[in-house]
């Protein structure tokens, strides 16, 4: 089974259905709490649905685990493949129509984020597809991606996910950063901005938040490995965490281990 080709496929028709909705009204109705905790909008069930719909067509047997269904069980032997999902993430910047959200994939064969062998992220307004497989390196467009190798926090462009009601915990948390570093952004989807480390847009990603679930980083996570980066909690820990829709986690994304060590550093100071 060439699971890549598979993704590839499912991927474009999630965007696709997705895009019928990007910006619009009926994008934004609400259908109940999703599996991951967030209400499930009409663009994540209508993107969720061809995914479903794309790997019915090619008969795949699999235990879905997506940030809206949950856990799904497919075909006759479910526990042959775990395929997990966001099919919408950055939801938000999707439903006012701000350009910036992808789909994410992750094929393993099994329930642990180490056990993840093919992914896809494909940003779903710019037709940017980044890809990795296990040992196989990562790609954008099909054009094999690297960091930077910028090393010093002051000369990084920095991604932090300042996305909480506790936002006054979070910046004591970040303090230290903020007095060394000068470049911070935050685009709204965590997915793409991990694939942007990957591929030398930004140098850094950080969420210490203890929020985002495993779901929308589940892909990034091999592409920014496979290209050569660092993903790792912020205390040094390896991420290996269940594969399920419920799942949080924090770390810190760099493009080397010099920035890593910086960053995580400077938010110990």
């Amino acid at each position: 089974m060439n699971w890549l080709e598979i993704l590839q496929e499912c991927s474009q028709n999630m965007r696709k259905e997705a895009l019928k909705l990007y910006g619009s009204p009926e994008a934004a109705t609400g259908f109940g709490v999703g599996a991951g905790g967030d209400t499930s909008k009409r663009i994540d069930l209508a993107a969720e649905k061809a995914l479903i719909d794309c790997l019915n067509k090619h008969e795949v047997s699999c235990t879905l685990v997506s940030e809206e269904a949950g856990t799904k069980k497919i075909g006759p032997d479910p526990s042959e493949y775990y395929v997990t999902t966001d099919p919408v993430d950055g939801t938000t910047n999707a439903v006012r129509g701000l350009p910036f959200s992808a789909n994410v994939i992750a094929v393993s064969r099994g329930p642990w984020l180490k056990n993840v062998e093919t992914v896809i992220v494909s940003d779903l307004v710019h037709d940017i597809t980044y890809t990795a497989q296990k040992n196989g390196g990562a790609f954008k467009n099909g054009e094999r991606i690297k960091p930077s190798k910028i090393s010093k926090i002051e000369d990084a462009v920095i991604g932090v996910d300042l996305n909480t009601f506790r936002i006054e915990e979070l910046v004591t948390k970040l303090e230290g950063l903020f007095k060394v570093g000068k470049h911070f952004r935050h685009f709204g989807a965590n997915a793409l901005e991990i694939c942007y480390v990957a591929d030398g847009s930004t140098d850094a990603f950080i969420d210490i938040r203890g929020k985002l679930r495993v779901t929308d980083m589940v892909a990034s996570y091999l592409i920014l490995r496979e290209a050569g980066g660092i993903i790792l909690g912020p205390e040094g820990e390896e991420l290996n965490v269940p594969l399920a829709a419920t799942q949080r986690l924090s770390f810190i994304s760099a493009s080397n281990r010099t920035l890593y060590e910086a960053i995580k550093a400077a938010l110990a100071a």
